[in-house]
């Protein structure tokens, strides 16, 4: 073992003095909490370690950007780690010491004096190269990014910190790719035909794949991407996000028979596009999605090297895992007019690609408030992810800027854990988190949590990513029971005032459930919506609906709609959002 305090610092933190930012970075975590834990003046200096010194290395290209090592033995503690590894191996030494960090509003560090660490070995490198999800502690707290271990695209983490996998384009770029103000007029043979019918018109369509003009216009696009973003290591070429349709022109549709599937002309598509420009830009991977139409695998067609596919898992239940759910319509169809389970196709991809990410979804993007049945089905399915070769997960969550309710902090916290470590003890996790985040009212939230599970899978009920409040799942007496145990929650921390705020936040679940299940009965209580607003905006929560302002959602309630969506053509056409 290394003892480190004693009533006075025993130990050098150091590093060497070539070691890159993000070793120096890592010195000054570790030195800052290991300060808080025992009083001490750690200190940083650059050199060899010395006996029962904390030594820092970074840079070991085996262990990759992410992995690390943590050796202590009784002439000291050394941390190895690649780039972003040897930051992680700090934070993983203070977890093992007792530190966590939950949110960033909540971090737990114990106070040991002395502070004796034991003897460990240790060497972790995740499975996963891609680790993202998009809640907004993470996306606008970078510090807490780090600590969370997270690299996606959202979380814009600077190099000096680990650095992210930064996207030039980041998915449902086909209007980018070949942009209609620039080339529908003179070139419609670039768009998809529909119904026959080239679809030029924005939000209305996707791409013919098959012209050769629309991939000399892609290659001109991206490269200029590209250049414009030198950093860049990915860039997404993938389709529109709307309901436009695969072209059906004689050569796409004769492509899409062939391979059994319209993915299978969008990845000879994009190998093309990478393929002519590799040589200019190496380091780059280009991904496209497989959604909706193109989630199903093709037959012949495989991606090139650098290329990645990201299978969309937006047809899916949530409230089950992927693996049973045995609801009949959660399938794709293909052009021969068969149909296949998400699971067929993540197997399938798994068999055609090397290089498939996910895209997973963590809430209800309809109606962002509504309690969100899917906590026992995150390890099992992240699980079946990486058995079936996956390599890189991003889970959609509720990305207001502001935040929001159904226990976000808690999911967050989970899933950055299981991005880790898909084998992660997530019992453990759960109530670890509670009962620092909630105190006294840790039980009531964790059988919150179970009262709503335990309903879904007894009644097999079946929960979308996009759904309105189910009357199934949130019956009357559903909404009593979950209200019940809340509110004694909230009085289990009576003069807890950072703990009753945090169950009042999530109290707002079950209230906003009630209100929309209140205006499809056709009853509009004004006054408990306008509570209901005033609590909302009182925690500086932004979204209740991905999209929308908060202000639009009221709209719809006090109009009896279902959303505010309603008031807009599209669901892109309100303003962006703002703090």
């Amino acid at each position: 073992m290394a003892t480190l305090y004693d009533g006075k610092v025993l130990a050098g933190i150091v590093i060497a003095p070539d070691a890159p930012q993000q070793a120096a970075y890592a010195a000054s975590q570790l030195r800052h909490y290991l300060g808080l834990m025992t009083g001490g003046a750690f200190v940083v200096s650059n050199g060899v370690p010395g006996n029962n010194d904390i030594g820092l290395l970074a840079g070991d290209a085996s262990l990759g950007d992410d992995g690390f090592t943590i050796d202590v033995t009784g002439q000291g503690i050394t941390l190895a780690g690649g780039k972003r590894g040897i930051i992680y191996a700090v934070y993983e030494l203070l977890e093992r010491l007792g530190c966590r960090f939950f949110a960033i509003d909540c971090e737990v560090v114990p106070v040991c004096t002395p502070l004796v660490v034991p003897m460990m070995q240790v060497k972790q490198v995740p499975e996963l190269e891609y680790r993202e999800h998009n809640y907004s502690d993470l996306t606008q707290h970078t510090r807490f990014a780090v600590k969370s271990r997270v690299n996606g695209q959202s979380h814009r983490i600077s190099e000096d910190m680990g650095g992210h996998t930064s996207y030039a384009w980041f998915v449902h770029t086909y209007d980018k790719m070949v942009p209609q103000e620039e080339y529908a007029d003179a070139h419609p043979e670039y768009y998809a035909l529909w119904e026959g019918k080239r679809q030029t018109q924005k939000h209305t369509g996707q791409l013919c794949l098959s012209c050769e003009g629309t991939l000399e216009a892609t290659i001109k696009s991206v490269r200029k991407a590209l250049l414009a973003n030198p950093d860049a290591k990915m860039i997404s070429l993938s389709q529109n996000d709307w309901n436009g349709h695969n072209c059906q022109c004689a050569a796409c549709a004769a492509s899409d028979q062939e391979e059994g599937s319209p993915s299978g002309t969008l990845i000879k598509f994009v190998n093309k596009v990478a393929e002519r420009l590799e040589p200019e830009f190496p380091q780059v991977v280009f991904s496209t999605l497989a959604y909706n139409y193109t989630r199903p695998a093709p037959r012949h067609a495989k991606p090139r090297h650098n290329v990645s596919i990201q299978l969309c898992s937006i047809e899916c239940c949530f409230a089950h895992p992927f693996e049973t759910c045995d609801d009949p319509h959660r399938s794709v169809k293909r052009p021969d007019g068969s149909a296949g389970s998400f699971m067929d196709d993540l197997t399938s991809w798994g068999r055609v690609s090397r290089r498939n990410f996910i895209w997973d979804y963590t809430t209800c993007f309809a109606h962002y408030p509504t309690p969100h049945p899917n906590w026992r089905n995150l390890q099992r399915n992240m699980r079946a992810f990486v058995r079936n070769g996956v390599t890189g997960v991003f889970e959609q969550a509720n990305g207001a800027k502001g935040g929001g309710t159904d226990l976000n902090e808690l999911r967050a916290y989970v899933i950055t854990k299981l991005l880790w470590d898909k084998d992660t003890d997530v019992a453990r996790h759960i109530r670890e988190f509670t009962d620092a985040y909630y105190g006294a009212a840790a039980p009531m939230i964790r059988a919150y949590i179970d009262l709503i599970c335990d309903k879904a899978e007894k009644d097999n009920i079946h929960v979308g990513f996009n759904d309105e409040p189910s009357d199934e799942l949130f019956s009357d007496d559903m909404l009593d029971q979950m209200t019940a145990l809340l509110n004694q929650g909230l009085e289990a921390v009576q003069g807890d005032a950072v703990r009753m705020w945090r169950v009042h936040k999530a109290l707002l679940s079950p209230r906003y459930v009630r209100i929309r299940r209140d205006i499809k009965r056709g009853k509009t209580d004004i006054q408990a919506i306008n509570a209901f607003f005033a609590d909302w905006r009182a925690h500086r929560m932004t979204r209740m609906e991905e999209w929308f302002s908060a202000e639009t959602s009221l709209r719809s309630m006090l109009d009896g709609k279902p959303r505010g969506v309603d008031y807009f053509a599209h669901w892109i056409d309100e303003s962006p959002e703002v703090l």
